[in-house]
């Protein structure tokens, strides 16, 4: 198991920023002792290490039951992104690939739309374009106007590599970006919060 104090970090199977397969991540920073708490809780090591792909950091926080000498990792942060397991197939392994592929962001781009266009298929908008489910959803009080005119970003933003466009066949990592953390919201907002809305009022009913 990886622990603090280690030049690198080797379990870490996707940098949590660019979502690089097997990212090197390289120590820049650990603390000499554990970190001092008021509130009386837990003291832990930590160190930062930094992907030498997209640069930015993560952190790692030490095992507090462990001797201050190179305790064992107990957590990153951040966590790599996982599609919610609320959101239903082939919606959920769309956004896991968009996910996955941030570092290459035109295949980014089109797992996101392609994600976008299985959830709106999963509430029954499954005739025409992408385009005119997107307006039914509009119509239909599924999507905002605002919402609506984000996914038909995401769409012309999936169309451009998809289609080789030949003004703009590539899509930029922040438009790339954009696009997947759209996805991961409208999942949230179709699937995540419902599904937990439910949840919690079985309980409500079962505690009563």
């Amino acid at each position: 198991m990886d622990r603090i104090g280690q030049g690198s970090l080797n379990e870490v199977t996707r940098c949590p920023h660019c979502s690089v397969a097997a990212p090197v991540l390289r120590l820049v920073w650990q603390s000499e002792n554990k970190i001092q708490r008021q509130d009386g809780g837990p003291q832990s090591r930590w160190a930062a290490y930094a992907c030498t792909r997209c640069g930015h950091v993560v952190l790692a926080k030490g095992n507090p039951a462990e001797p201050v000498a190179n305790p064992q990792i107990i957590e990153i942060i951040p966590e790599a992104r996982t599609a919610h397991e609320d959101v239903p197939q082939p919606a959920r392994r769309f956004l896991q690939q968009a996910f996955e592929t941030l570092h290459a962001p035109d295949a980014a781009a089109v797992m996101a739309g392609s994600a976008v266009d299985a959830m709106l298929k999963e509430k029954g908008l499954r005739d025409g374009s992408l385009y005119t489910r997107i307006d039914q959803a509009l119509a239909g009080n599924i999507l905002t106007e605002s919402m609506a005119n984000w996914a038909h970003e995401v769409r012309l933003g999936s169309n451009r590599p998809r289609h080789a466009d030949e003004q703009r066949p590539h899509v930029s990592e922040a438009e790339a970006r954009q696009s997947v953390e759209f996805a991961e919201a409208l999942g949230q907002f179709l699937f995540v919060l419902t599904a937990r809305i439910e949840r919690g009022i079985e309980a409500a009913q079962g505690a009563g």
